[in-house]
């Protein structure tokens, strides 16, 4: 068998072209860089000392995007995972409800129990590694009984699974309602979509659940939820802590407003996590978008970084007043 034999020879390098420095087309700028933050020019001027460069310019060019939108009266869609109400931020997304930042809000099944768990008690999110071998995961009674009524209720008067929980809420005021984002969503008519996969939540444990019901609510929330993004042309899609569920729903409705012929044009779209998944930046941040807009990921934990967008939505309001 022959082979090729190589010599040990230094490669000649006294014929590379160079060319000037300056006169390169360099992807970072001196006029990019951060500066430092002088405490007296307040969160704004704190916003405006991060580089110019990846996910802090990205974070500027998302607060103007929702700025913008509401502004100019156009649809800011969010979509919640539960995570972020387990990392203790519906008070953050209210006051953003309040204050116009919110136009609907889309959950998967989840979100609906936490808010719900926490609007009756003020707390949420058992230690699934204690209670699942006792055969107790999941098993709390007002949870699988009043949700399961809720929607059984909701939906046999022609609600989704979304507004018949808030609606549910409304009506029997719990003492935490206050932290409530279904609660917030009644209160200020605001629309919110669940959107639940069979066997995926405890709620679906319990013997009171109806699979009609649930099955029809979220049939019927998808269809809301596609009716808003028909809505959203120059406008923001936020994905927040959903890795699956609210991803492949979004794009769906995404198609069926395509299939109509509507216009999404100047849709920005934004996946907020602490992980980059398939379906987010495939579904959400790329699809979408293309040709017509511009999908944004801003990879964090949801306690630091929705904290850090309200503040910043509220910092651009005050400025402009």
């Amino acid at each position: 068998m022959s082979r090729v034999k190589l010599p040990y020879e230094e490669f000649d390098v006294s014929g590379v072209r160079t060319y000037p420095l300056a006169s390169r087309e360099s992807k970072v700028r001196h006029a990019d860089f951060a500066t430092p933050w002088d405490p007296a020019s307040g969160f704004a001027g704190w916003l405006e000392s991060l580089p110019g460069i990846l996910a802090a310019a990205d974070l500027r060019s998302v607060v103007d995007a929702v700025g913008a939108a509401q502004a100019n009266d156009r649809v800011v869609l969010w979509g919640l995972g539960a995570h972020v109400i387990k990392t203790g931020l519906s008070p953050v997304v209210i006051d953003l409800m309040e204050r116009g930042f919110v136009s609907a809000l889309a959950m998967n099944g989840a979100g609906l129990i936490h808010d719900f768990e926490v609007a009756l008690s003020g707390a949420t999110s058992e230690e699934v590694d204690a209670s699942l071998g006792p055969g107790e995961f999941g098993m709390a009674e007002e949870t699988g009984r009043e949700l399961n009524e809720a929607f059984s209720e909701g939906v046999g008067r022609g609600l989704g699974l979304g507004q018949s929980v808030a609606a549910h809420l409304a009506d029997r005021r719990p003492p935490f309602a206050h932290l409530s984002l279904l609660a917030a969503a009644a209160r200020l008519e605001i629309p919110v979509t669940a959107h639940v996969g069979m066997g995926t939540d405890i709620t679906h444990m319990h013997p009171s659940a109806s699979g009609e019901a649930i099955g029809a609510g979220s049939l019927r929330d998808f269809k809301y939820l596609a009716s808003i993004v028909a809505r959203l042309e120059r406008g923001v899609y936020l994905n927040c802590g959903s890795a699956v569920m609210l991803p492949e729903v979004f794009l769906k409705a995404v198609a069926l407003v395509k299939n109509r012929g509507l216009s999404l044009d100047g849709l920005t779209t934004v996946n907020f996590d602490f992980l980059r998944h398939y379906r987010p930046e495939t579904n959400v941040v790329r699809r979408p978008v293309e040709g017509l807009g511009r999908g944004y990921s801003i990879t964090g934990h949801h306690e630091i970084l929705l904290p850090l967008l309200a503040a910043a939505l509220r910092s651009r309001t005050a400025a402009a007043e």
